[in-house]
């Protein structure tokens, strides 16, 4: 463990970046944004095809949606509901397994753990229900019911728990194959009265960088990105990036960044707010494929956009998890595209769709360094020669 002084001095080095506004940031943000749109893409493109080729790849999901309760109160969040409404709930051990075999029985992998963030340190309702099932933190209950699924099924866990800390990463590390937490956004502003993550702790830019450096000192292979839309600045959105690039520079954990754009819903509080543009989408997916290492697999979610083959043409090389079993809890009114359907569409964009692993092959390929020991021969019996899944279920007949 660090010593307070060296924690403090790891801090200011990581986290002093968060002050926008430098000449060299400001300079290239504006570049960025006021460039020919076409030429930013093709260069993107000269990038992602230098490193990734012409092949794009998906992970075939289920997602258990383990608890819809949450301390923050995001305002474009649908999916968190307040323990008093009568939807609130977290799933029991029976039914994740029910939507673990569901998956299983479809060919997914993958299998997603998205949950609210710490709701039982906010609401009596919600660690009642929390000690109901026998527990007193949601961090072990996900971890026991990650190694209930490593134990019953052949899925892998991806868990997206949001902020953690030393001792909760360093819990689920064993009993997943990857983890994830989107930055978002590394804006202040928008914790204050009024904007998007107003009294939203989780949603607090330091704490979430501080996740992304726990996560790589512990050699998590981990995706984050950005949630566009919500009210930042185009600088503060390059900042962001460059902050995640700066994590991986020092780690080299990052194993993919999600650009995603906003969507609004009906009944969240920013059910009127104007969602990006595609044009927008573009610009900020070919800055991301400029700035980040070209090592980090950049992905945009194809449900959020009808004309997502387009974002191949900004630098994008993964479409993120994408489930035949169930909805997008996240975005409940966006339906996952058909996979074999998308795998037409690229085939005539020129590209050839391939079905990976939560981890991608090159954390694989690094062995006990990325994945913990536990995984090692699971994963290594589901994975190819080139480190994606060994079996190309969207490819067979008759799907």
């Amino acid at each position: 463990m660090l010593v307070q002084s060296e924690r403090n001095s790891r801090s200011h080095e990581v986290y002093g970046a968060l002050s926008t506004g430098t000449r060299e940031l400001y300079d290239e943000a504006r570049y960025l944004q006021k460039a020919d749109l076409e030429s930013l893409m093709a260069r993107a493109c000269v990038i992602r095809e230098a490193r990734w080729g012409r092949t794009v790849t998906y992970s075939r999901k289920a997602f258990v949606p383990l608890t819809n309760m949450c301390r923050d109160t995001c305002a474009y969040c649908t999916f968190v509901k307040h323990p008093d409404h009568p939807d609130a709930n977290i799933m029991s051990p029976e039914q994740v397994l029910a939507t673990a075999r569901k998956g299983e029985a479809q060919g997914c992998k993958e299998l997603l753990f998205s949950l609210g963030e710490k709701p039982e340190l906010r609401y009596e309702r919600a660690r009642a229900a929390l000690s109901l099932l026998g527990y007193d933190s949601m961090t072990d209950y996900l971890a026991d019911m990650c190694a209930l699924v490593l134990e019953e099924t052949t899925m892998l866990p991806h868990v997206n728990a949001g902020t953690l800390s030393d001792e909760e990463l360093e819990k689920l590390r064993p009993v997943s194959a990857s983890m994830g937490m989107m930055l978002e956004t590394i804006s202040r502003r928008l914790t204050q009265k009024g904007e998007a993550h107003y009294a939203c702790p989780d949603k607090v830019p330091l704490q979430r960088l501080r996740t992304l450096e726990r996560a790589g000192e512990r050699k998590v292979p981990f995706t984050t990105g950005l949630l566009i839309g919500i009210g930042e600045t185009w600088e503060e959105r390059i900042e962001a990036l460059h902050a995640i690039n700066e994590s991986h520079k020092r780690h080299g954990h990052i194993q993919e960044v999600i650009i995603q754009n906003f969507q609004t819903k009906p009944d969240i509080a920013m059910a009127h707010h104007k969602e990006p543009s595609l044009e927008d989408m573009l610009r900020t997916i070919a800055a991301a494929r400029l700035i980040l290492s070209p090592d980090i697999s950049l992905q945009a979610p194809p449900n959020l956009s009808a004309r997502h083959i387009a974002y191949l043409d900004a630098g994008i090389n993964d479409w993120g998890g994408i489930s035949p079993v169930t909805i997008d809890f996240i975005n409940p009114q966006h339906v996952w595209p058909q996979i074999d359907v998308l795998a037409e569409s690229c085939k005539s964009a020129g590209f050839a769709l391939k079905e990976r692993l939560p981890i991608y092959p090159d954390y694989l390929k690094r062995g006990s360094a990325f994945l913990s020991p536990q995984l090692q021969d699971r994963v290594a019996a589901m994975a190819a020669r080139d480190g994606l899944a060994q079996e190309q279920r969207h490819l067979m007949q008759g799907e």
